[in-house]
């Protein structure tokens, strides 16, 4: 696997052994490969990490080989690399890493990490989170070109409702992010209903093509508006982040007037540095800014109110939450018996 090699970062040194592993056998590239790209986009994704709590994807053995999510701090990471005290729907609770700098991310990588997850919070209020975060996911029968016309309607919906600003990106596979930073005034379950209220807002609009359906039995060919994806506990892949896919595809972060114009297949492990070296983060003045809540949350009680559109499904790990709707899937609810 080759002798091991050090890597600098920001004026830290950082051991990276066997650095000829492969983790993407179809193009070939090796941990060093993977370490090399984190710090030739190290600004962007620290920008996307920093004092955030965050997940691990990893891959030891590479794409091929097993893999997981590690939420807790791994035992032997550098105490210079914080943590924070994070509780899980369930009860438990744990110590995430929190990246405050740009070795943090390659130690991870050594490690193999592919895809960073970090919690829309940060490590001084682990309870409030800082982003609104929409995740437009293309169902069967759909795709990228159907999650570009969502996101561009999406885009009016958060503009019509307090103004808001989003910043666009790829997933990574066929869908596309758009993440509001926002003061951290609200709870998650607050966050969680503003998503909602976007949600629905969007699929009122565009009915045909988009939806808020948690069961799948009932989205259709549409693009579903994964609102859980603001509960606490579940995380977003990071921009710049590398996909666990063949060809190691990217989160790129993207400007509006890109939305349509590029497509996820542009960013990969190999062609993103350079769009790196030649325009920066792109996303680099989200963190200026800092939004309100309030117009998304009043539509969110006039949906309640006038229409009668209260809570959604909460995911299958979660306890059963107040207001929630029987979490049972339509198909095998237990029907009213006749007479």
């Amino acid at each position: 696997m080759g002798d091991a090699v050090e890597l600098e970062a920001d004026g830290r040194t950082v051991r990276l052994s066997s650095p000829d592993k492969i983790y993407f056998p179809e193009h070939g590239f090796t941990k060093l490969d993977l370490a090399r790209y984190y710090l030739a986009v190290g600004p962007g994704i620290l920008r996307a990490l920093r004092d955030r709590p965050t997940t691990l994807q990893r891959y030891p053995d590479g794409l091929d080989g097993e893999w997981f999510f590690q939420k807790r701090a791994p035992k032997n990471m550098p105490g210079w690399i914080p943590t924070a005290h994070i509780t899980f729907p369930s009860g438990r609770s744990a110590d995430e890493m929190c990246p405050t700098e740009v070795a943090a991310v390659v130690w991870a990588a050594q490690y193999g990490t592919l895809t960073f997850h970090p919690w829309p919070v940060r490590r001084t209020d682990v309870d409030h989170p800082d982003e609104l975060r929409l995740d437009l996911d293309p169902q069967p029968g759909t795709g990228y070109a159907d999650a570009v016309r969502a996101a561009h309607e999406l885009r009016e919906v958060l503009h019509e409702y307090g103004g808001l600003r989003g910043w666009p990106k790829t997933s990574g596979g066929r869908g596309l992010h758009v993440f509001v930073p926002i003061r951290p005034e609200w709870t998650f379950t607050q966050v969680r209903r503003a998503a909602i209220a976007a949600a629905r807002e969007l699929e009122r609009r565009m009915p045909e093509r988009v939806t808020t359906a948690w069961w799948k039995e009932e989205r259709g060919e549409k693009i579903f508006v994964d609102y859980n994806q603001t509960a606490r506990d579940r995380t977003i892949a990071s921009a710049y982040s590398v996909r666990p896919r063949p060809h190691a595809p990217v989160s790129a972060p993207l400007t509006w007037d890109e939305v349509g114009a590029a497509v996820p297949d542009d960013f990969d492990l190999a062609t993103m540095p350079a769009r790196f070296a030649a325009l920066g983060d792109v996303h680099a003045d989200m963190d200026e800014h800092a939004f309100s809540l309030e117009a998304l949350l009043e539509l969110a009680s006039r949906d309640e109110h006038d229409h009668g559109l209260g809570d959604l499904p909460y995911p299958p790990e979660y306890p059963k939450m107040p207001g929630e709707p029987k979490r049972v899937q339509p198909s095998r609810a237990k029907k009213p018996q006749a007479g």
